[in-house]
């Protein structure tokens, strides 16, 4: 049986109630990294599908001039495309990624969601590849890995915020069991990544002040898929499949489309056991959804809506100068529009999905408290457990194949979505409250003042990696701790 979520139910997806509103101002400064000069806009493949067990490609990070809603833009790429090329691969799948730094700043590549090795070639987010350097990543995804829509984008602390907040972000897409299913086989397959950008008159990247990045930056062009408010259409069977990324770097979205219910099949780490109905959607940055969307009402146009939602702010009277959005932030944003001319007779949801297991009682339980404060030396600085993050400090020790329960506690003003590398994790409560469903995540909202308990089973693959805050002007300001996996 499918389930239904009411309001407060349904920002169980995000670990999220609404919080209260302070609006933020923004002083802008042009962005370093763009300063290089911008190369012209190239043609090549937006998709690369694995082959014969391989998935192999080439990529370039470097600063383009590109076409965005529509204006020209100059913006940083992976070669030269807003958004990314999206890459596909099933389980088993061997992952060949030539990269080419053509940045004026060191950089990487993290594989957001992926489970593999945290080390060597795979999702090392401690490498560094300098400007004008090349690196080979090269990985296997494991043969059990499950179905789902990950990402792939920059972790070079320190400028992971300016880069993905310049276009640095891409869909990685794993292939698998859900695929199959006869119901989502027949629906028609869309893709919307959610991106905010912040542009001067001559096109070209701009980057909030300090303030501004205490809170989080956010741009006032918001684009689907590198455009303003495209079109997207329902097919003949009237079953619309829509995989939706949150590659903004701060911006969350609490999504709706008018008069249709989403019916949620996937979080981040793959599919549900059922289809659940909501009536919003909230995205807090890096989380995806995939949702089931029927054509089951009167043929017209349906606008997708961007709802106001806020998430807090530091210092709202220290900070003047040009407003961060255009128009009232208090007014929902129209992000695409779905139209169908002709009535259509949608084909039935699926009403199985998946089975997820419970995982076991842990013995060991953890506490990260999350917060900002001063640093002795570095001015205000975001926490975990009192610590600005150091890269030579192991923060948490854990033991490969066994379960932990972590509790993430909010004691500050914003909210902070909490992510996970390399290990996927189920919600078990928030605010002592379990969840009404059981999924797989990599990323969770904590809400300010309250706390979110999930767990983890840490299995496959040892070695040093990280959590942190999604808003990532606060990783790059210190909310990111070590993590240890000991074999």
């Amino acid at each position: 049986m499918m389930k239904k979520l009411n309001r407060r139910q349904f920002i169980t997806l995000t670990a999220a109630s609404a919080g209260t509103a302070i609006a933020a101002s923004w002083v802008w400064q042009k962005i370093h990294s763009s300063q290089i000069a911008a190369q012209p806009q190239i043609d090549l493949p937006k998709l690369h599908k694995s082959t014969d067990g391989l998935l192999e490609i080439n990529l370039e990070a470097s600063n383009r001039a590109v076409k965005l809603g529509d204006q020209q833009a100059y913006l940083l790429t992976y070669n030269g495309q807003i958004p990314a090329p999206r890459l596909e691969a099933k389980p088993g799948d061997t992952v060949r990624i030539r990269f080419t730094n053509n940045l004026a700043q060191s950089t990487n590549l993290h594989y957001h969601g992926l489970h593999i090795p945290p080390t060597g070639s795979a999702d090392n987010v401690f490498l560094s590849i300098d400007p004008e350097e090349n690196f080979n990543y090269e990985f296997t995804i494991p043969a059990n890995h499950p179905a789902s829509t990950f990402w792939y984008h920059p972790h070079r602390h320190g400028f992971v915020a300016e880069q993905l907040f310049g276009g640095l972000a891409g869909l990685f897409v794993v292939r698998g069991e859900l695929d199959e299913i006869p119901e989502i086989k027949a629906a028609k397959e869309e893709f919307l990544v959610l991106q905010d950008f912040a542009l001067d008159g001559e096109g070209r990247l701009m980057s909030s002040a300090h303030m501004s990045m205490m809170t989080g930056r956010e741009g006032d062009i918001i684009t689907v898929n590198g455009q303003s408010n495209p079109s997207f259409s329902l097919p003949a069977q009237g079953l619309v499949r829509w995989r939706i990324l949150n590659a903004s770097t701060s911006r969350f979205y609490l999504l709706a489309l008018e008069k249709h219910p989403f019916y949620l099949i996937a979080t981040e780490g793959g599919a549900l056991e059922q289809p659940v109905e909501v009536r919003e959607l909230l995205l807090t940055p890096g989380q995806r959804v995939e949702v089931l969307v029927k054509g089951d009402r009167q043929p017209g146009k349906y606008r997708l809506l961007n709802l106001p939602y806020n998430r807090g702010a530091i210092g709202m009277g220290m900070m003047g100068g040009r407003g961060m959005m255009r128009g009232n932030p208090n007014t929902p944003t129209v992000l695409a529009t779905v139209n169908y001319d002709a009535p259509v007779k949608p084909i039935a949801l699926p009403k199985q999905l998946s089975a997820i297991s419970a995982l076991p009682e842990p013995k060991q339980v953890r506490r990260f408290e999350l917060n900002h404060g001063m640093a002795p030396g570095m001015g205000m600085m975001f926490l975990i457990n009192g610590k600005p993050f150091v890269r030579d400090r192991i923060d948490t020790q854990v033991q490969l194949n066994t379960v932990e329960d972590w509790e993430i506690v909010n004691t500050g003003v914003m909210d902070h979505p909490f992510h996970l590398h390399v290990n996927h994790f189920q919600v078990i409560s928030r605010n002592n409250q379990p969840e009404p469903y059981r999924a797989w995540k990599d990323t969770v909202l904590v809400p300010r003042g309250e706390t979110v308990r999930i767990r983890i089973p840490f299995k496959d693959f040892a070695g040093k990696t990280v959590y942190h805050c999604h808003i990532l002007d606060h990783e790059d300001l210190g909310m990111m701790g070590n993590l240890m996996i000991q074999a």
